[in-house]
């Protein structure tokens, strides 16, 4: 079964500089219907304006997973990391015990286009940990963040993996393993999974399908929780 969360009916919250849309329940937006899938419990698309930003705030036992669509984020945290994400970079915070992080648009002039994933932790007040990868050269079906690191990909404390679904016009395939969870996000362009066209934003919780065939103009892309 697919179970299709359109764009236009998620969560919305603007706040001048700040313009996001929430797969899930978020801050101001509570809808019991959409409280998560497994452990993947945040999925918020966020447009920020030239300049603006998150201010420095607490996190704790949490995976913090953004990617960078358009722009670039300037990232500052209590470890002392300090870096800048670009269009096509992935970063994973595992806020663990705790730690303090902002992320602005240091741009003057360019918008800033991210996702912001958040994914409960199997293990509480692990030691924090901060991380980065370029994934922009990706081409098909590919693991970018998973519980051991496997094949490079960026580390996080759950049984859980996302998979970077970037399409040249040739179909993928993806075999669910029985009793998992799985559900898949559109990033950009137009993807259709098992016959079900979805569109940039838009959202499939998929339950019970023996394959995923899953296709896209050159361009579009997708991300596809695999979870406990």
């Amino acid at each position: 079964m697919i179970q299709v969360r359109p764009a236009a009916s998620r969560g919305h919250a603007h706040f001048g500089w700040l313009d996001s849309r929430h797969t899930f329940s978020f801050g101001s937006y509570h809808d019991p219907q959409h409280m998560g899938v497994s452990a993947l419990r945040v999925i918020n698309d966020d447009r920020v304006e030239p300049g603006a930003g998150f201010s420095a705030h607490p996190h704790r036992d949490m995976e913090i997973i953004s990617y960078v669509l358009e722009g670039t984020i300037e990232h500052k945290d209590s470890l002392g990391s300090h870096s800048r994400l670009k269009a096509g970079e992935l970063q994973v915070m595992s806020a663990g015990t705790g730690i303090v992080h902002s992320e602005y648009n240091p741009s003057a002039s360019d918008g800033l286009h991210f996702l912001q994933i958040w994914i409960q932790p199997d293990t509480r007040g692990v030691t924090p940990r901060y991380e980065q990868h370029d994934i922009s050269s990706l081409r098909g079906l590919q693991l970018v963040v998973s519980p051991d690191g496997q094949g490079g990909s960026l580390r996080i404390h759950q049984d859980a993996r996302v998979w970077l679904a970037r399409f040249d016009g040739a179909p993928l395939g993806f075999a669910p393993v029985a009793g998992r969870s799985y559900y898949l996000q559109v990033a950009r362009g137009e993807v259709t999974v098992n016959g079900i066209a979805l569109a940039a934003g838009d959202g499939a919780t998929l339950t019970g399908e023996a394959e995923l065939q899953l296709s896209g103009a050159a361009g579009a892309e997708a991300l596809l929780f695999d979870l406990p």
